[in-house]
């Protein structure tokens, strides 16, 4: 029986390693999450020279110096700025209103749509209700009162006002 030969690994001559490194680790670069700077970043630039060009700041130490000449840091910073509309629209961005995501869950509002159909606004007696499974003080049912008040007003007052039907 013969032996089986291992085949060597061998040098590739022709083969750059240090491009193909540098292509990695630019497919291996984190995604940036914001609209505005991903549209106005430049691969070809450092990260320093990007956010430079945007008026964003790589290191807030050198962004906001603790020294005497504080107006002049901020005039120098304004010269490089070639492109102020990213930080324009993400201004215009933060400005607009944030929506609400946090809502009431189904049981909350059965909670309370119980407790107000029969007690109204008496916190104490629907802290001492049967159905009060959780042994919930008066302010912490009122809390939800009012928070239930808050996301749905609408509904809110139909329980009141079909409360003093009855």
């Amino acid at each position: 029986m013969s032996k089986v030969k291992k085949k060597r690994n061998t040098f590739k001559y022709n083969v750059d390693r240090k491009k193909l490194n540098r292509r990695e680790k630019k497919k291996m670069a984190p995604r940036i999450k914001c609209d505005q700077i991903r549209n106005a970043w430049d691969e070809k630039k450092s990260v320093a020279i990007n956010l430079a060009e945007m008026g964003l700041a790589a290191d807030p130490n050198k962004a906001l110096p603790i020294k005497k000449n504080m107006g002049q840091a901020s005039k120098e910073k304004n010269k490089f700025v070639k492109k102020p509309y990213v930080i324009e629209e993400m201004n215009a961005l933060a400005s607009l209103p944030s929506r609400t995501t946090m809502g009431v869950s189904t049981d909350m509002k059965e909670f309370v749509t119980y407790m107000v159909e029969n007690y109204g606004e008496d916190c104490k007696a629907m802290a001492r209700d049967e159905k009060n499974y959780y042994q919930e003080t008066p302010k912490q049912i009122l809390r939800k009162i009012k928070f239930f008040r808050q996301h749905y007003p609408k509904e809110y007052e139909a329980l009141l006002s079909s409360r003093m039907q009855h």
